[in-house]
């Protein structure tokens, strides 16, 4: 730790003669800033980076650093700005493009970040990999989706956005690899325009790919079941662990008959997936605690997790 230390002062003196020696060296600015983000000094090692680029303006290596630390320090304004001016000094490069897309989307305007990619997108061939089936093309996709959902539109009550979105995962559906997340996507917007039938079709198409045990979707399948409204299937989305609407609010009895029909009936998910532990789980927490079915219930869950060790 001692000899570390010592190295990092020999470094800074180093740094301290090379400028006094040329205080026009962009290369030294930019060294002393490294040497100020090793210390953890941001604030002065983004000082040295600016005073670098008044020296050479066009110097990506240094413009890519200060992004970088911008963007640790949450200076949004200051990220946008540097990340502008690298894509304007490149422009045929990917990832500036994608770079400047995402500062522009963390500043608050994601109207102005779909812009961006749809410039990007023009400036492709057609044919490129970029339309073709791929993980990086998936991603992007996706995350075009979803700043599409992020907007407002024009519809008066505020969910063109959401419309939309919903649309384009049409429409980007033969480039997807990732179904799991298309389809959570598309069971998320759905519940938000109250379209409850679609969304629980949705839901089971996620049950067939083996999620019965994520809580977040057996809790949206509860939304749709019970057509909640709109924060409340938002609240249930944003819910960890084991949550569902079950551990949320407490049932009316129609509701409760509705959600133990979908649960415990013949053709219920029960019957359709018996080994799965969590919705043996969640189908407990449906029953009324003071009834002899939950007692019974939970009897014969707790035993069989003990006898299992």
């Amino acid at each position: 730790r001692e000899e570390e230390e010592e190295t990092k002062k020999e470094a800074v003196e180093l740094v301290k003669r090379g400028l006094m020696m040329d205080m026009r060296s962009h290369v030294c600015w930019h060294v002393y800033g490294l040497l100020h983000r090793s210390s953890q000094n941001y604030a002065e090692a983004i000082k040295a980076y600016k005073q670098a680029l008044r020296i050479d303006e066009e110097n990506l290596q240094i413009l890519r650093d200060m992004s970088l630390l911008q963007i640790q320090m949450r200076d949004l304004i200051g990220f946008k700005e540097t990340r502008l001016r690298i894509l304007t000094l490149r422009p045929n490069s990917k990832v500036h493009w994608l770079s400047y897309a995402l500062s522009v989307h963390v500043n608050g305007d994601p109207d102005a970040a779909v812009g961006i990619l749809d410039s990007y997108f023009g400036t492709l061939e057609e044919g490129c990999v970029e339309f073709e089936k791929n993980f990086e093309s998936s991603e992007l996709a996706l995350y075009k989706n979803q700043l599409l959902s992020e907007t407002k539109g024009e519809d008066e009550d505020g969910l063109g956005g959401v419309r939309k979105a919903l649309e384009h995962l049409d429409e980007i559906e033969k480039v997807i690899v990732d179904h799991t997340g298309w389809l959570k996507a598309k069971l998320s917007y759905q519940l938000q325009l109250g379209n409850f039938e679609d969304a629980k079709d949705t839901a089971m198409k996620l049950f067939e790919r083996g999620l019965t045990e994520e809580h977040r979707v057996h809790g949206a399948y509860m939304c749709a079941l019970l057509k909640c409204d709109r924060e409340t299937c938002l609240e249930v989305e944003k819910m960890k662990g084991t949550g569902t609407l079950a551990t949320l609010r407490p049932f009316s009895e129609e509701e409760r008959s509705i959600l133990l029909d979908a649960y415990g009936s013949k053709d219920g998910l029960s019957k359709l997936y018996p080994r799965s532990n969590g919705i043996k789980r969640i189908y407990i927490t449906i029953l009324p605690t003071n009834s002899d079915e939950f007692k019974s219930a939970i009897d014969k869950y707790c035993q069989k997790q003990i006898t299992k060790g």
